[in-house]
């Protein structure tokens, strides 16, 4: 459950106003899929949180939004974590002293853009396995003698009986052109693969997250993420404007075996940063951003709601964990 300690010392009229929109918000989570969730399984959510502790410092408000949505979760991996940790940090602290997390250290070069990794997690769900590590290369499998720009990170964890390592990546983009696609399609070919060898090698599931840069739910580059037999959900758009299929969670081993019973995204734009709540906000962004904006309409929902929340809507699957009934059968002849 997320903590609200810190209204106590907001100005009366922010705890008002945050205070009011956190209980839209979670009205929105309790109707979504999240909602309902059987307490015994294990739900897995991912988030390209736009520039997290990067230029734009976040409010608080924006801050308290995302942990309520998070703490949905019982382990969230979650891209474009910047390398100021300031943000993520506080966002922890709403979530309370049952959550932790796991980050890299940052990715340095034009390609890397100065981003970390991190997975958030719920310590009374799930447990880390003490394996961590990032995916380098052999030369052999070297794409035109490059690593990946963003090094892939995974940690290995336990929920239940489900064992389970997360690779969480932030594919490149590059750009839309052919040669952009198929160099995203190649980069996330590699890393579907080495993630279905290791499942065969280990015997367990590895689930594959993050912002993979797919355009199209058809296009080349989801085909080299399921040609490697991962089992991929459909979630449907998942950038603010419903034109990308960007997130993505796709997992080893057929989808009985990993007990799926459930996937979806949570859009917050029905409870948070809404259209009709643009006006209230103009002044505050002309005050903390140091500039006039000409073109509001235009800036509130591709500049400022954006780098307050994100340009990504987070993605879910829940998977049951209890396998005991399935294990004790296996003595049943």
């Amino acid at each position: 459950m997320a903590f609200y300690h810190d209204l106590n010392g907001y100005k009366r009229t922010d705890a008002d106003w945050i205070a009011s929109h956190l209980l839209k918000l979670r009205k929105d989570l309790r109707g979504s899929g999240l909602g309902q969730r059987a307490p015994d399984n294990l739900v897995i959510g991912s988030w390209n949180i736009r520039a997290l502790g990067g230029s734009e410092s976040r409010r608080a408000e924006s801050l308290h939004y995302i942990a309520e949505i998070i703490d949905k979760f019982d382990i969230c991996a979650v891209q474009e974590v910047k390398s100021d940790l300031t943000g993520l940090q506080r966002i922890l602290r709403f979530l309370g002293p049952d959550w932790t997390y796991i980050v890299t250290d940052v990715t340095e070069g034009s390609a890397g853009n100065s981003e970390r990794l991190a997975i958030l997690y719920n310590t009374n769900t799930v447990r880390f396995r003490n394996l961590v590590g990032e995916l380098v290369l052999p030369p052999e499998d070297l794409r035109n003698g490059h690593q990946i720009a963003r090094t892939p990170f995974f940690a290995s964890f336990q929920a239940g009986w489900f064992r389970f390592t997360l690779m969480t990546v932030h594919t490149l983009y590059g750009g839309s052109s052919a040669a952009d696609r198929a160099m995203r399609a190649a980069e996330l070919e590699i890393v579907a693969r080495k993630a279905a060898e290791r499942a065969r090698d280990t015997g367990e599931v590895y689930v594959l997250i993050g912002d993979m840069n797919i355009e199209k739910r058809d296009d080349e580059i989801m085909q080299s993420l399921t040609r490697n037999g991962l089992t991929a959900p459909d979630f449907g758009a998942t950038n603010l404007t419903g034109s990308r299929s960007f997130d993505q969670i796709a997992f080893t081993g057929e989808e009985t075996r990993t007990h799926l019973v459930n996937q979806g995204k949570f859009d917050w734009r029905t409870a948070v940063f809404r259209k009709d709540e643009k006006a209230q906000y103009k002044p505050i962004a002309e005050a903390e951003r140091g500039e006039p904006y000409a073109n509001w309409d235009r800036a509130y929902e591709t500049y400022f709601m954006s780098f307050e929340m994100s340009d990504h809507l987070p993605i879910f699957i829940e998977l049951v964990t209890d396998y005991s009934d399935d294990y004790l059968r296996r003595f049943t002849g």
